[in-house]
This record gives structure tokens, C-alpha cells and sequence, in this order.
């Protein structure tokens, strides 16, 4: 089983960005996704550095995907989404259907946004040249198990098992209007949160978080404990989505887990150590979203 570093969610500077990727060269990372899912605005790295980003993580071993915006707006977002297609080196992970339709018949990766819930869908998928789809959200474990059943021969399956859940995208942006800007005059305030805008509700507690067009959950999903199940199920990849701190402790813990270093109930341990704010794991389990369940209180009946 694979390990994947997601696409990065956030706006985060320019320096920033590029020494996040420097240390993700040595992370044990099977695959890295780059490039801008969520908002054409937040230009602080060109095409041309996505692309020499990708060089040297693909010197370093790793598996590279260039990543489409998941809602397109513009022209102009159209042409920019073309341009990454045929970017000549790297495999691309579609997030629109415009993006599936414009591979052509190419290789790429179908992403969590195309809204794959059923094997009828996977099937057109792989049919349009999908190698491996991304596993939308909400699907529980008794959903994909039946979904794996019927895949498509040749097509690999991949599993967001660590970071915020992208729940929406809207043509509002949520995080200037927060600050009483207008979203073409937003002054990237999203720049201001690395992890997101918090949202709670009036007892305080954190409901989601807000990301410039995108709405994510409040708390991180984490499903280390349920990686046997998801070896069992045939899962070949789990996704890992980037965040502020604490990412190449959460990549190692993961992969510390894999290879039998760690049990998952002493995965789950470290990570609530590292994630304070707390964690979810309700859509695995077919319950709201936001519930948590851990691997210590399954195994106790509890």
C-alpha cells in the first residue's frame, strides 16, 4: 500500500511552499500531488514552478500529479487547466469533468470531486482512462467494499485518510467575506489562516473551516485506524492531505503504521498527541461525518 502527499488546500507564501516541498522530498512518500485546487486567485507559484517542484520530487523517487481546480469559473481558468494537461511530463488528476473530457483518452487520476459514488460512475471513469480514482468523502466502509468488488480491472483505488475533509465549493468566497470583502477584492486574506478559517458554533465548538470558495470539516479525518480494514478492501493508495505543522510526523506515523513499526491503536495515540483540536472518522463508519470513533474502543466493544 501507497502513500500520497494530497494537493496542498491552502495559500500559503511563496517561501513557504517551496520549503514544504524541499522536506517533502525526503518523506516517505510514494506519490506527491501539486498545483491549485481550489482558487485561480492565489497565484504567489507559476505553472513553471509547479513544474520544477515536480522535477525534483520526481529526482527524489516520488511519483509526481498535477492537479486541476475542482470548480472552473472563467475562461481564463479553462485555458490554465489546458496547459496543465498537456504539460508534457506529469500525470494529471482531473477534479472537473471538463478536465476528464480534455485528457482525451490519456492516463490520469480521478479525484475525490468528480463525485464517483456509484460503480456505474467508476466504470465511465475508467472507461475515459482513469488509472486510479480518488474515493469521494462520505463513502463508508460498507460502500466501498461493495464498490471494490466491481472495479474496473487495471484501476487503482485511493483513500483521503488523513487531513480536513473538502466538503464544497461555492462561487462566494467565504474567507473574505468573513472579513467584509468583496471576492474580487478579497487582499488574499486567506493567506491569514495556513490552516483554514475556523468556524463554531455559538457553544464554541469548532463546526468547519473556511477556505477562501471552500468549505472543509472542522476536524481532521483520520483513519490510521482503520488501515487493516482498508489493506483488506484493496486499497492501494492513502492520501495524506497537507497541513501547517506536525506533516512529517503525521507522513512517518502513517508509514511507521504500514510497515508493522507501529500498531494502528498506537497510530491513533501519537496522532491525537499531534492533533489537539481533534479528529473524525464518521463517514467510515456510516455515521455524521464529524463523529469519532477509535480503533481502542472498537476492539473493547465499546
Amino acid at each position: 500500500m501507497k502513500l500520497s502527499l494530497g494537493p496542498l488546500h491552502y495559500f500559503w507564501p511563496r517561501a513557504e511552499t517551496l520549503d514544504f516541498y524541499r522536506e517533502a522530498e525526503g518523506w516517505p512518500v510514494d506519490i506527491v500531488y501539486l498545483g491549485e485546487t481550489v482558487c485561480s486567485k492565489r497565484r504567489e507559484l507559476r505553472f513553471e514552478d509547479w513544474l520544477e517542484i515536480g522535477a525534483r520530487l520526481a529526482d527524489a523517487g516520488k511519483e509526481v500529479v498535477l492537479s486541476t481546480l475542482a470548480l472552473i469559473e472563467a475562461e481564463s481558468e479553462v485555458s490554465a487547466m489546458r496547459r496543465l494537461i498537456d504539460n508534457g511530463r506529469f500525470a494529471v488528476e482531473a477534479n472537473d469533468m471538463g478536465a476528464v473530457g480534455m485528457c482525451a483518452g490519456r492516463p490520469f487520476v480521478a479525484g475525490p470531486h468528480l463525485n464517483s459514488y456509484n460503480s456505474a460512475a467508476v466504470a465511465v471513469l475508467r472507461r475515459a482512462g482513469a488509472r486510479r480514482w480518488v474515493v469521494p468523502i462520505e463513502i463508508s466502509e460498507a460502500m466501498l467494499t461493495s464498490m471494490q468488488a466491481a472495479r474496473p480491472a487495471g484501476l487503482e483505488t485511493e483513500v483521503l485518510a488523513f487531513g480536513r475533509l473538502p466538503l464544497a465549493f461555492s462561487a462566494r468566497c467565504f474567507t473574505a467575506r468573513a472579513h467584509n470583502r468583496a471576492k474580487d477584492d478579497c487582499e488574499f486574506r486567506c493567506r491569514d489562516y495556513p490552516d483554514g478559517l475556523p468556524l463554531t458554533t455559538r457553544e464554541g465548538e469548532r463546526f468547519l473551516t473556511l477556505n477562501g470558495i471552500q468549505t472543509q470539516s472542522g476536524s481532521r479525518s483520520n483513519l490510521i485506524g482503520a488501515l487493516p480494514a482498508l489493506r483488506a478492501r484493496g486499497v492501494d493508495v492513502l492520501r495524506l492531505s497537507p497541513q501547517a505543522e506536525h506533516m512529517d510526523e503525521i507522513v512517518q506515523v502513517f508509514r511507521s503504521v504500514l510497515d508493522g513499526a507501529l500498531t494502528p491503536a498506537h497510530g491513533e495515540g501519537v496522532l491525537s498527541v499531534l492533533l489537539p483540536d481533534g479528529v473524525c472518522n464518521g463517514y467510515w463508519r456510516g455515521e455524521p461525518g464529524m463523529a469519532w470513533q477509535s480503533l481502542a474502543a472498537v476492539e473493547s466493544g465499546l
